[in-house]
């Protein structure tokens, strides 16, 4: 049967679904405890989203799955105005949605999510496709029933908010593909994968840090010397490549003038300076002696003040916890010092009081530099702005990021240096340098569910290592930073 949850992890990986039927289960990697939590939080926000209910509805949940099924189909026929925790299927197709609410149009399928119903910038709020292909099943299995004419299901999302999906509405403003078309798509792909009509091979991807087979996805592109393991390549470039160039070896070891065709090349969606990157990338990596190196000079600030900066979010409750920074005078290492302004508890209070206090700390330190890693903190920083507009201006924060007082090092990373890494996480790159954590499983995800722990129990020493996480983080990036003056230009 082709359910909501395999169409779910289709459109975050094409090749999960062929690995959760048909690998060897034993060869799973254990469940992190940051998805445990993902999935506890998800059950309890829904939990308190029901007991908050004013109006009535049908609770199936204690029935077993056979039973919801009939359960269900006798509350339809009742006329149900709502149900919660139903079952419906039809042919191929299984749903189990949260919510199935009676209309003038018959029955509309909705879910609870503990995050947004919505992605993409304010000026551009998107539905999840993630989410459209599970409620476009339930409305497809509604449809065949002939229980529903209505193509617009809903989500109650973590906001408190009903988001409606309009899932014979255009996906973006330039996007000429409907919510439904894409379902379609993933419906039939899915399809071949159940019937083994379609052979599906990993990619590697930010995707893989939390799925439970990433360990045996790994060793098998490690195996095949997958194309994907070069940084910025992804699956859509490597099944672009696979007619002509197969491995890593192949490209490093392949002229790319035969591939070349007037201005641009013979692979869909690959002009001549991307396959050349991709080129460079594959002769360092397998490289005898290699070593990170410029593709340009690049002038970074030289301020005798230098603030690195790395925050820690909470992005289930969108609560952003900690500021961290290390400061370093003079370039002198054995200057450094951590300063953290962390929130006290889970009030807007304690979160305002932490930003205000890490602004008035770079306000203290001017003139500085400061670095960071990715764009994350100052959009980050924005959202806090416009939360506690008391605590400073927008103004005040465009200037505090402005070009040439604040460098996003990725920036730096992307546009001016190559590695031999398989990927441009500070991660990949501070381990590559030798910097080592002090923690043994180092990771944003991992900071969030300590913070977690620590907001039930305000145990010092899970703070502690938080607390230290961060400085680690901030360290990691001046490390970075200062590999990067060293560089050569090649």
């Amino acid at each position: 049967m082709i359910t909501a949850s395999m169409l779910y992890d289709l459109v975050e990986c094409p090749h999960r679904p062929s690995m959760d039927l048909f690998a060897d289960p034993l060869k799973r990697d254990k469940l992190s405890p940051f998805v445990q939590l993902l999935w506890e939080k998800g059950n309890a926000y829904e939990q308190e989203v029901v007991a908050d209910l004013d109006i009535p509805f049908l609770d199936l949940t204690p029935y077993s799955m056979e039973e919801k099924e009939i359960k269900t189909h006798e509350a339809i026929e009742n006329k149900e105005p709502l149900i919660y925790r139903g079952r419906i299927s039809v042919d191929d197709l299984l749903g189990e949605p949260d919510l199935l609410r009676l209309e003038e149009d018959g029955y509309v399928a909705g879910d609870i999510k503990s995050g947004s119903a919505e992605e993409g910038g304010e000026d551009d709020p998107r539905p999840k496709k993630h989410y459209a292909v599970q409620l476009a099943l339930y409305t497809d299995i509604l449809e065949r029933k002939q229980l529903s004419t209505k193509r617009e299901p809903f989500v109650w999302d973590i906001r408190g908010l009903e988001v409606t999906y309009a899932l014979d509405e255009l996906t973006g403003k330039k996007d000429p593909t409907t919510l439904w078309e894409i379902y379609q798509e993933k419906l039939d792909e899915a399809r071949r994968i159940v019937n083994q009509a379609e052979k599906s091979i990993p990619a590697y991807s930010s995707k893989c840090k939390l799925c439970h087979w990433k360990t045996e996805c790994l060793k098998t592109m490690e195996k095949s010397d997958d194309l994907t393991l070069l940084p910025g390549l992804g699956r859509t470039k490597r099944d672009v490549l696979l007619n002509e160039i197969q491995t890593v070896e192949d490209l490093a070891n392949t002229a790319i003038e035969p591939f070349i065709e007037g201005r641009g090349t013979i692979f869909r969606g690959i002009g001549i300076k991307t396959l050349e990157k991709f080129k460079a990338r594959a002769d360092l990596v397998k490289s005898q002696n290699a070593e990170p190196y410029l593709t340009e000079t690049v002038n970074l600030p030289g301020s005798e003040r230098e603030l690195f900066f790395d925050i820690e979010v909470d992005p289930m409750q969108d609560f952003c916890y900690l500021h961290g920074f290390v400061e370093r005078s003079n370039r002198d290492n054995s200057t450094e010092r951590y300063v953290a302004f962390y929130a006290t508890d889970l009030s807007n209070a304690a979160e305002e009081k932490a930003f205000a206090d890490a602004l008035n700390y770079i306000r203290q330190n001017q003139p500085c530099n400061i670095y960071y890693y990715s764009k994350y903190e100052r959009t980050m920083w924005r959202k806090l702005q416009l939360k506690y507009p008391d605590a400073c201006n927008a103004e005040e924060i465009e200037t505090l990021f402005a070009p040439g007082s604040s460098i996003d090092l990725l920036d730096v990373v992307r546009k001016y240096t190559e590695w031999p890494t398989r990927d441009h996480s500070i991660k990949t790159l501070a381990q590559y340098l030798k910097f080592k954590w002090r923690d043994t499983d180092p990771s944003g995800a991992a900071s969030i569910e300590w913070f977690q722990r620590w907001s039930e129990n305000k145990d010092q020493k899970i703070k502690q290592r938080i607390l230290q996480y961060n400085e680690d983080d901030c360290l990691a990036t001046r490390v970075l930073l200062d590999k990067i003056k060293k560089l050569k230009v090649i």
